[in-house]
C-alpha cells in the first residue's frame, strides 16, 4: 500500500486557513444564495476597492483536487507554472473504490512522470471474460490480441490521488476552502469568495469540481442527467491473496450487469449496475448498501457474491449514473474569458468504457501545454489558448461521452427476447473488441 510522503505534511490542514493572515470579508448571509449569477458588477465603495488591493492574488486557481484538478496542477508544475488548488473538503478525498485506465491514460501519467510509480502497485489485466448470469462463457478476449500497445490496469482511487498530489510542491492543495461565489472585476480579474468570507484574486481560474461543478453552474452550463441505472461499487480485499486471473470479469442478466477484476495481489474491485426509474434516497448505511447489493445477485456465480462478503463495509458506495452532451452551438463552450473546465466538470460520463478518469488526464495535459504556450508567448492571448483547448477537446470527448451512453444502455436491456439474441448471437459471434478500444489511441508526449 502507497503511503503519504513528507510533501502532504506541508498541505494546509483544515484549520490552517491559507490567508489567515490577510483581511476577510463578512460571511455571506443565510439568505444570500450560495452561487450567484454571472454579473459584471461595478465596484464603487472604496471598501471594496481597498480589500481588493489587500486580497492575496495568484495567477492560476484549480477548484477541486481529484483527479482532474491536481493532474492538471501537476501538468502547470511540470511546464514551469505555478497553480493553487482549492479543495472543499478537509483533506484528499480518497473514499471510493478503483477507477480502471487504459493505454491513453497511461501515457499521460508518463507525459507527467509519475507512470511507473503507479505501474509497480496494481496488476496488468490481460484480458475480458464475459458470462452469462448462469455461468456460462459467452466470449472471451485478450487485450493485446487486439492491440499490441494496450495497459490496463484497474488502479485504487486513493492511491492516484496521493501519488499525483506527493508530485506538487507544498503548500499547493488547499483544503477546506469551499467556493461561495465568483465575480469579474474591471481589471479583468476574477474574484472567488470562500464560504468562511475569504477573499483572492485570479487572473485564470480552472474548474475541476467534478459533475456538480459550481464553476460549469456559474458558466451557464445545465446539471448532469440521470441515466436511468445506478451502480454499488466496492473493493474486496484477500488478506491471504486474491484468487483472480487478471482479466475483467463480465456478467449480463436482464436489467442487471456486474463485473470483477482484481487490483493487486489481495484486492479485487466490483461493481453492480441496475436499472432505476430515478436516483432514489442517498443511502450511507454500509451494512444496508451491502445487502442491497447481494439481494441483486443471490443467485449469480458464487466468486461475485464471496468478493461482495470480503469487502469492507467503508468502501462500498452506490451512485446514479449521470452524463452531459455537449451539442454543438447550444452548450456552453469549455470556457468563458479566463475561466475554463476540465474532466467531469465539463463532460461528466457513464463508466461503460473506463474513460471517464482517461479523459480528465488528457485534458489535464492538453490545457496544460497550450496554457502554458500563451502566458509564455508575448503574441498568444491567455483567452485565444483557452479556447483552442476546447475546440481540440470537443470532438473527443463528445462522442465518447454518448458512445458510453448507449454501450450502457443496450447492456442494461431487460427484454428477454432482446437479451437471448444478445447473449446468443451478438456477444459471441458479432463483437469485435478491436473498435471498442480504437478510443484509447491518444499520443502524449512528456511535459
Amino acid at each position: 500500500m502507497a503511503t503519504i510522503s513528507c510533501h502532504l505534511l506541508f498541505l494546509n490542514t483544515p484549520r490552517s486557513h491559507p490567508y489567515s493572515q490577510q483581511p476577510q470579508a463578512k460571511p455571506l448571509s443565510r439568505g444570500r444564495p450560495q452561487f450567484q449569477s454571472r454579473i459584471r458588477t461595478k465596484p464603487t465603495s472604496a471598501s471594496f476597492i481597498k480589500a481588493q488591493a489587500e486580497a492575496p492574488k495568484e495567477e492560476i486557481v484549480i477548484v477541486g483536487a481529484g483527479i482532474g484538478g491536481l493532474a492538471t496542477a501537476l501538468s502547470l508544475h511540470r511546464l514551469g507554472l505555478r497553480s493553487l488548488v482549492l479543495e472543499q473538503a478537509e483533506s484528499l478525498r480518497t473514499g471510493g473504490t478503483s477507477l480502471t485506465l487504459f493505454k491513453n491514460g497511461w501515457r499521460v501519467l508518463d507525459a507527467i512522470g509519475i507512470g511507473n510509480d503507479l505501474r509497480g502497485q496494481f496488476l496488468e489485466i490481460e484480458g475480458m471474460v464475459v458470462k452469462s448470469e448462469e455461468g456460462r462463457e459467452l466470449r472471451s478476449f485478450r487485450f493485446k490480441d487486439e492491440d499490441e500497445s494496450q495497459e490496463v490496469r484497474a488502479v485504487e482511487r486513493r492511491i492516484l490521488l496521493e501519488t499525483l498530489a506527493n508530485q506538487l510542491p507544498p503548500g499547493a492543495v488547499h483544503f477546506s476552502s469551499k467556493l461561495a461565489k465568483i465575480e469579474r472585476t474591471e481589471n479583468g480579474e476574477i474574484m472567488l469568495e470562500l464560504v468562511d468570507g475569504t477573499r483572492l484574486f485570479t487572473k485564470i481560474l480552472i474548474g475541476c469540481d467534478g459533475i456538480r461543478s459550481s464553476v460549469a453552474k456559474w458558466m451557464g452550463f445545465s446539471e448532469p442527467r440521470y441515466v436511468g441505472h445506478c451502480a454499488f461499487r466496492g473493493l474486496g480485499f484477500y488478506p491471504e491473496g486474491q484468487p483472480f486471473e487478471p482479466k475483467v470479469n463480465y456478467i449480463y442478466g436482464r436489467g442487471l450487469r456486474a463485473g470483477y477484476v482484481p487490483v493487486s495481489p489481495t484486492k479485487v474491485y466490483w461493481f453492480i449496475c441496475f436499472n432505476r426509474p430515478s436516483p432514489g434516497p442517498k443511502i450511507s448505511d454500509s451494512f444496508v448498501l451491502k445487502n442491497q447489493a447481494k439481494e441483486l445477485v443471490r443467485n449469480w456465480p458464487s466468486d461475485l457474491m464471496k468478493i461482495i462478503d470480503l469487502t469492507p463495509d467503508d468502501t462500498i458506495i452506490r451512485t446514479p449514473l449521470v452524463d452531459r452532451w455537449l451539442w454543438p452551438a447550444i452548450s456552453p463552450a469549455a470556457s468563458d474569458g479566463q475561466v475554463v473546465l476540465v474532466g467531469d466538470a465539463w463532460h461528466p460520463m457513464t463508466p461503460n468504457l473506463g474513460q471517464g478518469a482517461c479523459c480528465a488526464l488528457e485534458d489535464a495535459v492538453v490545457l496544460a501545454r497550450k496554457l502554458a504556450n500563451a502566458i509564455k508567448s508575448e503574441t498568444e492571448s491567455v483567452e485565444g489558448a483557452l479556447r483552442s483547448y476546447g475546440t481540440e477537446r470537443w470532438p473527443r470527448v463528445f462522442p465518447l461521452t454518448i458512445r458510453a451512453n448507449v454501450v450502457g444502455s443496450a447492456l442494461q436491456w431487460e427484454n428477454p427476447v432482446v437479451c437471448s439474441l444478445r447473449n446468443n448471437l451478438i456477444i459471441p459471434k458479432l463483437v469485435r473488441l478491436g473498435p471498442l478500444l480504437e478510443h484509447t489511441n491518444f499520443e502524449c508526449k512528456s511535459l
